[in-house]
């Protein structure tokens, strides 16, 4: 069946076997993996490092994807690849170049029952509601500047909708929890959980339900009104 990984980012090399291995996994025996690399201009070179990381965790024969910035993914370009893995860079570009394909990229992912991984900016274009950055809500700050994505206000935009959390990620290297908290809080998620993963750690979704691997933590964040609460969830974890 069709498996999720999300990846919060980090290039640790003593993680990558908990961070990857699942999905190349679930990928089955030498997959050949198109890594979508948003194109600001050095696209080939920034595949080359989710390339190295990926044969060196399992044998694969990663294809680059690139999309140049600005642009849209077209879902033809998938091909016959056997899983996909959405590389990190500028989260709202990511965002505004996967949502318009999200149904065609849901639907070619059921349809080969193929495994899909998403890192740092990958994996908040995960979610069905998307935070893509912002650092300010209502002018008041909320995280660091430096984890804006060029934003000023926190924003949430339309993702591909494969997980049931709205996700941020570089958590506890950014300080980027109480961002969605913030939106957790105000009902910006929608009936969505959020999910904040530090670096190193990922959350592998598959039939039998969530588990947290890697060094670092998921951040469960439950909201109810402006409440929100937070479950600090390591590896071995389950995500209830």
């Amino acid at each position: 069946m069709r498996t999720v990984h999300l990846i919060g980012g980090g290039w640790d090399p003593s993680a990558a076997a908990a961070l990857y291995g699942p999905f190349l996994e679930a990928a089955g025996a030498v997959p050949t993996v198109a890594a979508l690399v948003l194109d600001e201009g050095d696209g080939e070179a920034e595949f080359v490092r989710w390339a190295e990381v990926l044969r060196r965790t399992a044998r694969c024969e990663p294809v680059p994807l690139l999309v140049p910035l600005g642009g849209r993914l077209d879902p033809a370009a998938l091909g016959d690849a056997d899983a996909l893995l959405v590389c990190g860079g500028l989260t709202p570009a990511y965002a505004a170049a996967l949502a318009p394909a999200a149904e065609e990229l849901r639907t070619w992912l059921a349809e080969g029952e193929r495994p899909c991984a998403g890192f740092s900016a990958g994996a908040a274009v995960a979610a069905g509601r998307a935070v893509v950055g912002g650092w300010r809500d209502g002018g008041v700050r909320v995280c660091p500047e430096d984890a804006a994505e060029d934003l000023d206000e926190v924003s949430l935009v339309a993702g591909l909708g494969l997980v049931p959390w709205t996700v941020d990620v570089h958590c506890a290297q950014w300080g980027t929890l109480p961002r969605l908290l913030t939106a957790v809080a105000a009902g910006r998620t929608g009936p969505a959980r959020g999910l904040a993963l530090d670096e190193d750690t990922a959350v592998h979704v598959d039939g039998e339900g969530a588990r947290v691997a890697g060094h670092g933590t998921a951040w469960l964040v439950d909201g109810d009104g402006p409440v929100a609460t937070v479950t600090p969830l390591r590896a071995g974890d389950r995500v209830p």
